[in-house]
């Protein structure tokens, strides 16, 4: 019963839309995440100097502190856009086709009426 509510799941059209849409925010977010250090390493290996340059005259704070800084804040900045999205409307779609599932596997209750109810009292007595 499981593997068959858990297949019914994987096949839903909405399921289906949902795991295509998480799957596209992961690898255009990888691929950005990757393109950006791979900049940021060539940008090292290239010019290594121009790291080293102060912000300002006088200064102590250089450029590469703050771009290593937007390196790292943009990772946490992609991560926490995927976790809100994978976390709020996509997963609200999941539990929306889990319900659906459930509620048509679920096996049909059958409570007495009460008509039935007077007429099994009366076969007693």
């Amino acid at each position: 019963m499981e593997n068959n509510i858990a297949r019914q799941v994987l096949n839903n059209p909405k399921f289906q839309k949902m795991a295509k849409t998480k799957r596209m925010y992961c690898w255009s977010f990888s691929i950005l995440m990757f393109v950006i250090y791979v900049i940021y390493i060539l940008y090292i290996g290239a010019s290594p100097e121009s790291f080293g340059v102060p912000v300002a005259a006088g200064k102590t704070t250089t450029v590469g502190i703050y771009v290593g800084l937007f390196v790292i804040l943009f990772a946490i900045s992609i991560t926490g856009i995927y976790v809100r999205q994978a976390n709020g409307p996509l997963e609200e779609i999941t539990q929306e086709v889990v319900r659906e599932v459930t509620a048509a596997n679920a096996p049909a209750t059958h409570k007495p009426s009460v008509q039935s109810a007077d007429s099994d009292t009366a076969k007693e007595a």
